[in-house]
């Protein structure tokens, strides 16, 4: 059994506590968030709720499911989502491959061209309407294709493809016979799953939260995804409460609406976060490698 030194002990103990506190902090937002969700907004506003439920309500959640447009931006936020996650792997991934393996012709121009866009955009105009010259605004793509690949994202992955396919793996596979297609597809790919486990989780946030693109090229509200539906109805709420406070004798019209606005402020922030929540855990164990391989040397 390893013996430790006082110092070793001391430093374990202040690492342990550190990591708890980072932990606490992270984790009681959380917690609030979803106990402010289902509690008395009245508790929550003068702080009789600080961590667990008080007076529990679900009228919140009933306000917010009740209107049928969420569950269309749920459809569209799970089919961008989907799409836009495969779209972006598929270049993703052989961009990053190419530019790890030193026989790519005009390898440091390729290089300099990714990280040249880093640096410099077009802005939200001249982007308008390269979208709309494209035909895209209110369709679709127009959440999609846009930001498509980021060259973060290939960085990342080339630098993975760097540390984990060795060039000795590349030549037996080409000395067998094998093509560079066959190779990435049979033997990289199979490889690298920690990798597209990584960069499949962090495009698929991105796209699940995805709203300005939706706000600037979509109006057709069955196109919305789930977070400018979420705004609408949150929107509408608050409309609502200020609406009863305007309105002459109805003091008690006014206490129900800025209760149930409150509510629902808490319980979109629940509705909108809890598929990422529970898909994270899945693929946590290639997030940490997957992370850490690409970014250390041996």
């Amino acid at each position: 059994m390893r013996n430790f030194s006082l110092s070793d002990q001391a430093f374990e103990r202040i690492n342990f506590i550190f990591v708890l506190m980072i932990t606490l902090i992270i984790i009681y937002p959380l917690i609030f968030v979803i106990s402010a969700s289902i509690s008395d907004p009245h508790a929550v506003n003068t702080g009789k709720m600080w961590l667990w439920p008080v007076d529990i309500t679900f009228d919140g959640f009933i306000r917010v499911f009740k209107n049928k447009a969420i569950w269309v931006g749920y459809r569209n936020t799970i089919v961008y989502t989907l799409i836009g996650t495969c779209i972006h792997l598929f270049i993703l991934l052989p961009c990053a491959y190419a530019l790890s393996r030193k026989e790519l012709i005009a390898k440091q121009f390729f290089l300099w061209f990714v990280l040249f866009t880093m640096l410099f955009n077009g802005g939200l105009i001249p982007t308008y309407l390269v979208v709309k010259g494209l035909g895209m605004v209110n369709t679709m793509w127009a959440i999609v294709i846009p930001g498509v690949i980021g060259a973060w994202s290939i960085l990342v992955a080339r630098s993975f493809f760097q540390q984990t396919i060795p060039d000795q793996l590349v030549e037996a596979s080409k000395i067998d016979g094998a093509s560079d297609f066959y190779l990435f597809i049979k033997i990289v790919l199979p490889l690298s799953l920690p990798i597209i486990a990584v960069m499949a989780l962090f495009h698929a946030v991105a796209l699940w939260n995805q709203y300005f693109n939706a706000l600037i090229y979509l109006s057709d509200e069955k196109l919305f995804p789930l977070q400018l539906i979420l705004r609408q109805i949150l929107i509408v709420n608050e409309v609502s409460a200020d609406s009863a406070a305007s309105a002459a004798g109805s003091a008690q019209s006014f206490a129900d609406q800025v209760k149930t606005a409150s509510l629902v402020k808490y319980a979109v922030i629940i509705v909108s976060a809890l598929p990422l929540l529970i898909v994270y855990p899945f693929l946590q164990r290639f997030f940490v490698k997957g992370v850490l391989i690409g970014s250390v040397k041996e």
